[in-house]
């Protein structure tokens, strides 16, 4: 597998060495010793699997007391995936990075936990899937507005299918700083 580092630390592209041949190809998704010995979590106690259609933009989502690393990945289509810092006293505080993820290179994405996470499906149909470094709470789920002019991503064309409860989502300025985690150097 190859790690490639992006313009936040510790969030990374992982691209999995893939064996093609007639009947098809294999890769390892994961594999415990490869991700300790390049820094990365071994711990995943709960996978997700979502399917949703063209335009249908799911975020940005984190959790603050019980927060969650996000391995992702793309089974069966194409999404923009988007990671974004919201560590109070991190240097690159409100900045992002993108990924494309798709079933053609199955790159994956790990998002560290302190990130709000989101993603849009630029193909007809995909199949959106993660691990995840510790389980999901629903009454510890909080979110910022996708569209969100400060934070400022590139989303792209096309139109965004985004359910009423993130419609709702304040803009990350407007948040409690409370409601955010805060900044380890150690992270």
């Amino acid at each position: 597998m190859i790690i490639k580092s992006t313009s936040i630390p510790n969030v990374l592209i992982i691209q999995p060495k893939i064996h093609k041949d007639n009947r098809g190809y294999f890769f390892e998704s994961y594999k415990k010793p490869n991700f300790s010995k390049n820094g990365l979590p071994t711990e995943f106690v709960q996978d997700n699997q979502s399917q949703s259609s063209k335009g249908v933009l799911r975020g940005l989502h984190y959790q603050l007391k019980h927060p969650q690393g996000k391995l992702v990945s793309v089974i069966m289509g194409k999404v923009l995936d988007v990671a974004v810092d919201i560590r109070k006293g991190s240097p690159t505080f409100g900045q992002y990075v993108t990924c494309i993820l798709d079933n053609r290179t199955h790159t994956q994405f790990y998002v560290p936990p302190g990130f709000a996470h989101a993603y849009y499906v630029l193909s007809d149909e995909a199949i959106f899937q993660y691990k995840c470094t510790d389980v999901y709470h629903p009454e510890d789920e909080y979110g910022i507005n996708w569209n969100d002019p400060d934070i400022g991503i590139e989303w792209g064309d096309g139109d965004k299918f985004v359910s009423e409860k993130d419609k709702q989502l304040p803009n990350l300025s407007e948040l409690d700083k409370a409601l955010l985690p805060t900044y380890n150097s150690n992270q």
